[in-house]
């Protein structure tokens, strides 16, 4: 047996001799891409904001505002958030290009401005990422992190500490599922997440995935990244949880049949608010990349369908506007 994961421990269900794993492998069919790609391609999928690009950009879309110095926590846009905390910041998963994409003039392009340039951010201490694929994990936006920040400590699941360090990192924590590292008052933890790396033909799998739980004395914070929905769910919450705050993903989930196993739905989403035990929570994923079938105002549509007759959920788990904060309860 040839070990191409540095990393591999038998013991570990999530890990392969070849990289990482879900312990609840859901396989797709061979041709099922070709299948997906052939439907949306006569449905005309997606389809256009009800009311369109623009006037969905007017209404779920502001610039950012950083003042102040209390903890909070700002929706940039998909899977992008900057946490205040303990007087530190936290940004997740920075894709602030025009295509999440390795190249630039083809791929998923941005369908909404971006909330903050990098030049705009203030000081950011940390970095922590989900996975390496392009809608959270972009090149540019790295680099110019690294040219403002070049002390950034990056916070990141195993096997993808040498390509951060190939872009000029100095400072990266490599950490598996349920490990955890603490720096001065803050502790990261990372958690489990079901979905799958790839950035080239030739490293799927190779890096793990994950979320992560990040605390304070005062404020605990979730951070979910990319997943499918899971019975990790309820083990989170119960090993880490409750949550002052939280972030769980709504979009890229059509079709179902497809897109299940990586990416969770509203209705999900509003299962796993109860689950990992938040306070309050914002949705993710959604507005500004078109990855699956849905429109960019489906997933808003879904949710607020889905909160119905949940009175625990409904007023806590409320869409942000792309460059809103919120404060913790």
């Amino acid at each position: 047996m040839t070990v191409k994961n540095r990393y591999y421990n038998p013991s570990m269900a999530h890990h392969t001799p070849e990289g990482f794993t879900n312990p609840e492998p859901h396989a797709r069919e061979d041709g099922d891409f070709k299948r997906w790609q052939r439907e949306r391609k006569a449905q005309q999928l997606p389809k256009p904001p009800q009311m369109g690009y623009q006037q969905f950009i007017t209404q779920w879309w502001q610039k950012a505002d950083f003042s102040g110095a209390e903890d909070r926590l700002w929706f940039l846009g998909h899977a992008c958030l900057l946490l205040r905390i303990a007087g530190k910041t936290v940004l997740t998963d920075p894709a602030l290009s025009d295509r999440a994409s390795p190249l630039s003039f083809y791929g998923p392009k941005r369908k909404t401005p971006v909330a903050a340039n990098v030049v705009d951010l203030p000081q950011i201490d940390y970095v922590v990422l989900s996975h390496n694929h392009y809608d959270h994990l972009d090149k540019s936006t790295i680099k110019q992190l690294l040219k403002r920040f070049p002390q950034l400590i990056f916070i990141v699941p195993l096997g993808m500490k040498r390509w951060l360090e190939r872009q000029g990192a100095h400072h990266v924590e490599e950490l598996d599922w349920w490990q955890q590292h603490k720096i001065g008052d803050l502790t990261f933890h990372a958690v489990p997440a079901r979905h799958w790396s790839m950035r080239t033909p030739w490293d799927r799998n190779r890096s793990l995935w994950c979320g992560w739980v990040v605390n304070s004395e005062a404020l605990r914070f979730y951070f979910s990244g990319d997943s499918g929905y899971s019975n990790q769910f309820k083990e989170i919450g119960n090993r880490l949880g409750p949550f002052d705050l939280a972030a769980i993903p709504i979009g890229a989930y059509a079709p179902r049949w497809f897109m299940q196993a990586q990416h969770m739905d509203p209705q999900q989403a509003v299962t796993v608010f109860s689950e990992v035990k938040c306070r309050k929570a914002v949705p993710i994923h959604w507005g500004v990349f078109e990855l699956a079938d849905e429109s960019l105002d489906e997933p808003l549509q879904e949710l607020a369908q889905a909160k119905e007759g949940r009175e625990h959920v409904a007023p806590h788990f409320l869409p942000l506007k792309i460059g809103q904060s919120i404060l913790p309860d």
